[in-house]
């Protein structure tokens, strides 16, 4: 079965509207952080090569690089949060009739939990990067594309905060709470200050309109 990065756009959101849990939240903190990269490289390929921007030409090569492998991180998180879901089911499927069913069925559930947090976890990450990125873009880059500059940063803004739903969620199931406070500090130090950089990003790029 192909990787849903690899099929149609309809078919995503026929999926996403569906009963199916996956595609869920997840995935589409993933997808809207890629759409952010993939925006920033979009500014920086029509700001790249034009002779008034001939002396930043290799800031943006350089911003070229680091968006494109945000993209492709980003992407195969799509369908990473869609692979950790389904192993999450499938343990809670385990048998429990027993003492020792039980115990086993809650060890494991318990196990894929941890990743099921690392990978919003990273996701969010990715995005405040994604973030970061588009600034970069939105301050130097052709003006022409300046609008498409404001949805990469807005478009990173909602995946980082959506992807942090999902370590909320998943942190509240774990019993290991210092694994879980942990994981939770590391977000909410991601999450710091982001909700006024993203204001202030968007705002500069109205004024340049």
């Amino acid at each position: 079965m192909s990787e849903i990065k690899d099929q149609s756009i309809q078919i995503f959101l026929d999926k996403l509207a569906s009963k199916s849990a996956t595609p869920g939240g997840g995935s589409v903190a993933a997808l809207m952080g890629a759409q952010s990269a993939a925006l920033t490289s979009m500014v920086c390929n029509l700001t790249i090569g034009k002779p008034k921007y001939a002396e930043i030409e290799i800031e943006m090569q350089a911003l070229l690089e680091k968006s494109e492998a945000l993209r492709e991180k980003l992407t195969g998180l799509i369908q990473a949060d869609i692979d950790v879901f389904n192993r999450l089911m499938a343990k809670y499927a385990l048998p429990k009739e027993s003492d020792q069913e039980k115990a086993s069925r809650s060890e494991a559930i318990q196990a894929v939990l941890k990743e099921a947090t690392e990978i919003p976890l990273d996701c969010a990450r990715a995005c405040a990067e994604a973030l970061k990125l588009s600034k970069t873009a939105a301050n130097n880059g052709y003006p022409g594309a300046i609008s498409d500059a404001g949805a990469a940063v807005m478009a990173g803004y909602c995946g980082l905060k959506t992807a942090a739903l999902n370590v909320y969620i998943n942190t509240n199931s774990l019993k290991d709470k210092i694994f879980a406070e942990a994981k939770l500090a590391e977000l909410e130090a991601i999450l710091e200050g982001v909700d006024i950089v993203a204001e202030e990003i968007y705002e500069m790029v109205k004024t340049k309109l």
